[in-house]
């Protein structure tokens, strides 16, 4: 049955085990290789930190927004379901679209296959036995989620907080590394500040923090939602952003900004730095990453598969994949088509070279999110929110800012893969015209069936 929301599915998942989501969704490998990029892009101390604190508040921003249509609208599929209550039918199915075609797939393919490869330090594999190795995961993690959402959100809260404890004390002990100095933070500043080059770098970074929505995608089953999912999208943003900080001051500190853009695995050169790792370090970061991946994954199917549980349930995919298991009380088919697509991205050399190039594809439907506050505002005044933006217009106009800013600089200075990217979302229109020629047809053959 129903609830007052629509939703069919219990209302079992807890505030702690929400926030544990967020912030397992969002670390994964991207903060033990990112660092090293923004480096070698900004060199500059004081221009790489700025970037990580931009970062950081843009995800806030996002954050603080989303919250007041997570706690207006609890419904499964987060942002597609604001897209759709926002905009109609057209955008929230581009959303899909694009989650289902590629974004979905990548991050759990991505995500598996850098879990297999860090499992290969201890127990060596082939190149094809790493590919085995990523699906067979996806394959467990698909299993686990579908014998119920408090099995998945119970070993979820667990890996999260032994992956969070384990980057915080990496950044913190950097601070004793062997060669670490205060003088790598001198000179701060060039002496122009490179506007363009900031905003290339905030993509990857973004890529870090990206995350800090997802826990709305589960709201058809968190308990007391309209508290505790606000609550939940903020403190998960504000934790990443606290040990992102903590990690890449401590990194400043045990490695020269032209040593950080040269060490490629960065969190493994400065654990061999740490006296109190010994020769421990290489394998520690190894094991943080293997957790860290493993965690990443579990919450990436918690999420994702919500995501095309709600388009079928709202009428814009196949019915089939709005069932929820009668046993388990999970969205079925839909943990079943998610972990169908993951296996295909790693089983396929192609779709990795298609993840890169989809860094940017979220972050169109992120800003017409954010911009639903306002829109939502206006349209439905008399819509309950028991959460406001903080600092209402001004949050969510930062967010809106900054995204536009970093999707017209990515068209400027990579026209070629942003131009691939936005074509791939555009591609969804036609597909989403024929569904509905396909579905007029339909009920045009079915009347007529009844009539006879």
């Amino acid at each position: 049955m129903a609830d007052q929301w629509g939703e069919r599915m219990p209302r079992s998942v807890s505030l702690l085990q929400t926030i544990t989501l967020s912030v397992g969704i969002t670390i994964g490998s991207g903060i033990f290789r990112v660092p090293a990029t923004v480096a070698a892009q900004l060199q500059a101390p004081g221009m790489i930190l700025l970037c990580w604190v931009l970062g950081g508040i843009v995800a806030l921003c996002g954050a603080l927004a989303i919250a007041e249509l997570a706690g207006a609208l609890p419904r499964s599929g987060g942002i597609f379901a604001y897209l759709l209550e926002s905009y109609g039918p057209l955008p929230a199915f581009l959303f899909g679209w694009t989650e289902l075609v590629v974004i979905r797939a990548a991050a759990l393919g991505a995500i598996a296959t850098i879990f297999a490869e860090y499992l290969g330090y201890f127990l060596p594999l082939s190149a094809t036995q790493v590919r085995y190795t990523a699906a067979l995961a996806i394959v467990l993690i698909g299993a686990l989620n579908y014998t119920g959402v408090q099995r998945a959100a119970t070993l979820l809260s667990a890996t999260t907080a032994v992956k969070y404890a384990v980057l915080l004390a990496l950044g913190l002990l950097a601070f004793t590394a062997a060669g670490g100095s205060g003088g790598h933070f001198v000179p701060a500043w060039p002496a122009v500040v490179p506007l363009s080059l900031l905003a290339s770098a905030l993509i990857p970074v973004m890529w870090t923090y990206d995350g800090w929505a997802d826990a709305a995608f589960i709201a058809g089953e968190i308990s007391n939602p309209q508290r505790n999912l606000p609550i939940a999208l903020i403190a998960g943003a504000a934790a990443v952003m606290l040990v992102y900080l903590v990690v890449n001051i401590g990194f400043l500190y045990a490695l020269a900004p032209e040593h950080m853009a040269g060490a490629k695995l960065i969190a493994a050169s400065v654990a061999a730095r740490i006296p109190l790792f010994g020769g421990a370090g290489a394998p520690l970061v190894a094991a943080a990453v293997v957790v860290s991946a493993f965690s990443g994954l579990n919450a990436s199917m918690m999420a994702g598969s919500r995501i095309f549980f709600a388009m079928a349930d709202r009428g814009l995919f196949f019915q089939v994949a709005a069932r929820v298991s009668p046993r388990f009380d999970t969205p079925s088919v839909a943990i079943c088509l998610a972990t169908l697509l993951g296996v295909a991205y790693v089983l396929q050399n192609d779709f990795a070279q298609l993840a890169d190039k989809f860094i940017l594809g979220i972050w169109p439907f992120y800003a017409l999110a954010v911009a639903g506050v306002f829109v939502l505002r206006q349209r439905r005044p008399e819509l309950p929110r028991p959460y406001r933006v903080w600092g209402y217009p001004l949050v969510p106009a930062v967010f809106l800012l900054a995204s536009a800013y970093m999707v017209v600089n990515a068209l400027v200075t990579d026209p070629r893969n942003a131009g691939f990217t936005f074509g791939i979302i555009l591609a969804g229109v036609p597909v989403f015209w024929l569904r509905g020629v396909a579905l007029r047809s339909a009920a045009l053959r079915s009347a007529a069936l009844r009539r006879r």
